[in-house]
């Protein structure tokens, strides 16, 4: 599997606040199946990690959001975190950024609380998918189809729900990546 992903590049679009390992884990995943997997944020040069109830490192942005096109990447990964999608969800260019890959039908993952950015971008209705049961309410009311399951494949979404949930999220992540378009 060393290679699968040779050739393809992934997005990893956070902001502060990101849940540490739902960023590390499916980039160190990626990366060891052949893929680029770059960091891409509104942050300016840096952007600084959430490591369950405290501040965790700061990783370097690989490419800014502002000069960030869906056409440049094969596939995107939505970390969660409670801060990091609640501002990305405010962010109209993050909100235009993770549509082009709906509208492109690029593979796009999402973990735990980073559905709430797929709300405001538009593309949850009709979609079976999970998340953290927290958010649960809001992704019914955007008209997702939400189930409580360690990971859910939709049409080149992948959900699952939190961090124990990785090593599956992990494997369907790549498993759609190396599909590619759907």
């Amino acid at each position: 599997m060393a290679e699968i992903l040779k050739g393809k590049r992934v997005a990893l679009l956070v902001a502060d606040g990101f849940e540490q390992v739902e960023l590390t884990e499916p980039k160190a995943a990626l990366e060891q199946a052949g893929a680029q997997a770059d960091i891409v944020s509104p942050a300016d040069g840096q952007v600084k990690g959430w490591q369950h109830t405290d501040w965790g490192d700061t990783f370097d942005v690989d490419v800014p959001l502002d000069s960030a096109s869906e056409s440049d990447f094969d596939a995107l990964v939505l970390p969660g975190g409670v801060m990091n999608p609640d501002q990305l969800r405010r962010n109209e260019r993050a909100l235009a950024f993770v549509k082009a890959f709906f509208d492109h039908d690029k593979p796009v993952a999402a973990i735990c609380h980073g559905g709430w950015t797929l709300i405001d971008a538009g593309v949850v209705e009709g979609r079976r998918l999970t998340s953290y049961p927290s958010i649960q309410t809001d992704l019914k009311n955007a008209g997702a189809v939400w189930v409580d399951e360690e990971v859910v494949v939709d049409n080149g979404l992948v959900t699952s729900r939190n961090p124990n949930d990785l090593p599956a999220f992990n494997a369907k992540l790549i498993e759609e990546v190396a599909e590619g378009r759907h």
